[in-house]
């Protein structure tokens, strides 16, 4: 499994429910799309015992705060981000806007994002595009994070509440 999150925004509470959900699950990957905010924040994916694979958001000020907490977890990096994972393309980015454009320029099993606030599962020119949502919960009172089997490609959206 990957546990995938977003827009965490410095909100440790629902972090550590992630994490814990993620451990319980036996993920093999974190995935977060933005917006930690503050280096303390992320350090709570230490915990999770995974690789965790990140890009910067807009509100990721302390950059070299962040890239000191992750990097030795697996990285943190400029938007969008194209990596592999079990053989499979992922393409990791922020903001939303040019979510057409990378998807006809790479072509990537999957596309993961976030910025918006607001959770998307769905695919596009055989593309699985997702955005767990708010992790942080501060704009929308949902805190939610994503899930995604690796094998099947599917993905759900689970409560960090």
């Amino acid at each position: 499994m990957i546990g995938i999150l977003a827009d965490s925004h410095d909100n440790l509470d629902s972090l550590r429910r992630a994490v814990g959900m993620f451990r319980d699950n036996g993920c093999g990957l974190i995935i977060h799309a933005g917006d930690f905010v503050a280096p303390f924040a992320a350090r709570e994916l230490e915990k999770a015992g995974c690789p965790v694979r990140a890009v910067f958001g807009n509100c990721d000020g302390e950059r070299e705060g962040l890239r000191a907490v992750l990097d030795p977890l697996g990285g943190v990096h400029e938007e969008p981000y194209l990596f592999e994972y079990l053989g499979k393309t992922y393409l990791l980015a922020h903001r939303h806007e040019r979510l057409d454009a990378l998807l006809a320029k790479h072509s990537p099993w999957v596309l993961i994002y976030g910025h918006t606030h607001e959770t998307d599962i769905r695919t596009e020119k055989g593309t699985l595009i997702i955005n767990p949502g708010e992790a942080g919960g501060w704009l929308s009172g949902r805190s939610t994070a994503a899930m995604l089997d690796p094998e099947t490609r599917r993905a759900t959206i689970i409560s960090l509440a």
